[in-house]
């Protein structure tokens, strides 16, 4: 009855995460198609950005699985184990979590070093005209991008010997390895320290990536959703671009008339007037092509239909980015906190990657999750939200900032409008920022929970030896489970989750990596700091100018500067009509006087 019992909590938190896996597939559909540039839309890219996608959330977000299935096996109100966990069951929970990430991470290293580079010089490779003349087929292709991934591939490979052979630098640091924990950490051998450095070093990769990217999207998500208020819906822009249209070549074709037939041609004055009206001509025409393709003219369903689900909820954005500010502002503070508290308290400082022993001072997220615990699944449930509020940072991150090498952009990364090969690339970059998250929440975000969940173990002396401490009629000497303690009872309740195992390995084995990994959190905090600092005084562009980037300068401050906000655009989004003829003339007389004002 109790291993059933067992069974049943395992079991439905295994089922919770194959439906979020489920809603993971939808959101990298969504994401591909809506990002995607329909002019330049390959089915291969498109295939493999959606699998990749899905992977990787999948892989980030098994950090509440495993958190959720360890802090099952004890009770933490008693501090001990529950009677259906025994070690036998305990270690065939640990092993299946090994199993699942030990695929996910291999499977992503797979896309990431060798399916996506393939990818991208297959895409790279395809010329339209040697197609049509038949001088280049699908096997050339095949050819030319296999050569150029085997570099991935060698890459890969000396990086898996480096880690093999060089021996690592954690051995024999200092007192804080008699600890029975930190043994268990070293007891590993040549492959697994091999692994280990790869790990460690692509999480240092990608530790880099998440400083710059996700400390900015951090601070510009939030304050991007306040910033958005409602401008003008797509559908009214596009009926009073056209009701301007006709206006402006009416008054063309007037001048014309009125200079027809004369005999010293037309005069300086309505050759300027003329001259004015033809290059507002050519951006209205722009205009109206960008407003058909915000409206979702020819693109796909799945992006006419985001597309009115944003119009449907733009107006809890304000609601939702003032939440997400204040979730900003808390994570922030925590982890500075855990960043000073490591630095300051540390038992084996950079020898170990600053590993906490236990929290020395108050910190907000991970008392929230503690607390939250007691109304189960809360706490799973909120861990689930703060790892997909990173990887949307790094997503707003990627696409604010652009894909850049030094200063200089590369790949622009816009809604509707990001090539194929960006997405790949920013597809590599988020593998490796979720490496650098997972560390980050791990050891700085929520340190105790994200290790032990909500498992305590209980100090007070057991009756007979080899039973457990028995703690019902004494509560107050229930401790929190922490990597410091070397108690017996602590020993055989508190299991650690198995990625801050293999965290914490990293940084033993590599204690370099875990100290750049610690020190770049505190750069972290630096971005979002300026970026966030910054954000608040920057006045945000409208919509349109965004739309009509390809105009010029001067018809920009002219045109589209004057196009003021309208109450009604989220109900013109989502019925796709316009509000009354009335307002179109108030717009379109507001364009007309402001374009003859700089004429």
């Amino acid at each position: 009855m109790l291993a059933s019992a067992g069974l049943l909590q395992t079991s439905l938190i295994w089922v919770a995460y194959a439906v979020a896996v489920a809603l993971v597939l939808l959101v990298a559909v969504i994401t591909t198609f809506t990002w995607q540039s329909p002019h330049e839309r390959s089915v291969t890219v498109s295939i493999v950005a959606i699998v990749s996608l899905t992977s990787l959330l999948a892989t980030v977000f098994l950090l509440p699985v495993d958190i959720a299935l360890v802090s099952s096996t004890a009770s933490a109100h008693l501090g001990a184990k529950k009677d259906w966990a025994t070690p036998d069951r305990v270690d065939g929970i640990l092993l299946t979590l090994k199993i699942v990430y030990y695929t996910l991470y291999s499977f992503d290293a797979l896309l990431c070093l060798i399916v996506i580079p393939f990818a991208y010089f297959w895409y790279e490779e395809y010329d339209e005209v040697e197609e049509e003349e038949g001088t280049s087929g699908a096997g050339t292709r095949f050819w030319k991008a296999a050569k150029y991934t085997l570099g991935f591939v060698f890459l890969v490979l000396i990086l898996f010997l480096v880690g093999f052979f060089v021996p690592a630098a954690g051995s024999g640091n200092g007192k804080h390895l008699d600890l029975d924990y930190f043994k268990r950490l070293l007891a590993a051998n040549k492959g697994e320290k091999a692994l280990t450095f790869g790990v460690g070093l692509l999480i240092t990769l990608g530790t880099f990536l998440y400083t710059l990217y996700t400390g900015a999207g951090l601070a510009l998500l939030p304050v991007s959703l306040i910033k958005s208020a409602p401008s003008i819906s797509a559908p009214q822009l596009s009926a009073t671009t056209a009701t301007d249209l006709e206006h402006n070549r009416e008054l063309q074709r007037q001048i014309e008339m009125r200079n027809a037939g004369r005999p010293d041609g037309m005069s300086q004055k309505d050759r300027r007037e003329l001259d004015a009206l033809l290059r507002e001509e050519r951006t209205l025409v722009r205009r109206e092509r960008l407003a058909a393709e915000a409206r979702g003219d020819g693109r796909s369903g799945i992006f006419r239909a985001w597309t009115k689900v944003q119009a449907v909820f733009r107006p809890l954005k304000l609601l939702g980015g003032i939440l997400l500010l204040l979730l900003s502002i808390l994570v922030w503070t925590s982890m500075l906190i855990t960043g000073i508290d490591k630095a300051a308290n540390s038992i084996c400082k950079e020898h170990c990657g600053y590993i906490l022993g236990h929290i020395n001072v108050f910190q907000p997220v991970n008392w929230i999750f503690v607390q939250s615990a007691k109304a189960f699944p809360v706490d799973y449930i909120l861990m689930a939200l703060l790892v997909l509020f990173f990887f949307s940072s790094s997503i707003t991150g990627i696409a604010t900032i652009g894909i850049r090498f030094l200063w200089v952009r590369i790949f622009q990364i816009k809604k509707g409008r990001t090539t194929p090969q960006a997405l790949l690339i920013a597809t590599v970059m988020l593998a490796l920022i979720i490496l650098a998250i997972n560390y980050a929440i791990a050891m700085i975000v929520a340190p105790q929970y994200a290790i032990y969940g909500t498992q305590t173990f209980c100090v007070n002396a057991p009756r007979h030896p080899g039973e457990q401490p028995d703690c019902r009629e004494h509560r107050d000497m229930v401790r929190p489970c922490s990597e410091a303690f070397s108690e017996p009872a602590a020993k055989d309740v508190c299991t650690p989750t198995v990625m801050s195992t293999f965290l914490n390995r990293v940084t033993i084995n590599w204690p370099v990596f875990g100290a750049i990994d610690f020190w770049a959190q505190f750069a972290f905090l630096g971005v979002f700091m300026v970026v966030f600092v910054t954000s608040l005084f920057r006045t945000p562009r409208l919509n349109l100018s965004e739309l009509d980037e390809e105009a010029e300068v001067d018809e920009e401050e002219g045109l589209l500067a004057s196009t003021s906000r309208r109450f009604g655009a989220t109900w013109g989004d989502i019925t796709g009509r316009t509000k009354n003829r009335q307002e179109r003339n108030g717009y379109g007389t507001a364009v007309g006087s402001g374009s003859n004002g700089r004429g």
